[in-house]
């Protein structure tokens, strides 16, 4: 038996001093005392562990849903995939040649001077 790093012998040691010290009639009455201390402890040590365990097990599984929404996102088709390199060269250019000239008005399809 080893509770808080104590073995039977030191106990045994601490209970007769408890002993002397408090008396036959009042040692009872600490020692239940002390295990509904040390029950306490236990249960709120409980409570607090289950709590710290949800929260830990709601950050992972925000963390494994933020990993598989990336992970879809990775692996989706893109639509430029299927087409040979040079469509997407002429792809690429065709933007710079349709978009308006800097500093010509919206709407005039006139370049600016």
């Amino acid at each position: 038996m080893n509770v808080f790093g104590i073995g039977l012998p030191e106990l045994a040691v601490i209970a007769a001093i408890g002993l002397l010290v408090f008396g036959p009639k009042r040692l009872p009455e600490l020692g239940k005392t002390l295990g509904r201390t040390l029950k306490g402890f236990q249960s709120a040590s409980r409570e607090f562990e289950q709590e710290f365990r949800r929260a830990v097990d709601s950050v992972e599984a925000e963390v494994a849903s933020a990993d598989t929404s990336t992970a879809e996102l990775t692996s989706a088709e893109l639509p430029s995939a299927d087409l040979p390199s040079s469509e997407l060269a002429r792809a690429d250019a065709s933007p710079a040649e349709h978009s308006p000239a800097a500093g010509a008005e919206p709407g005039s399809t006139a370049p600016a001077s």
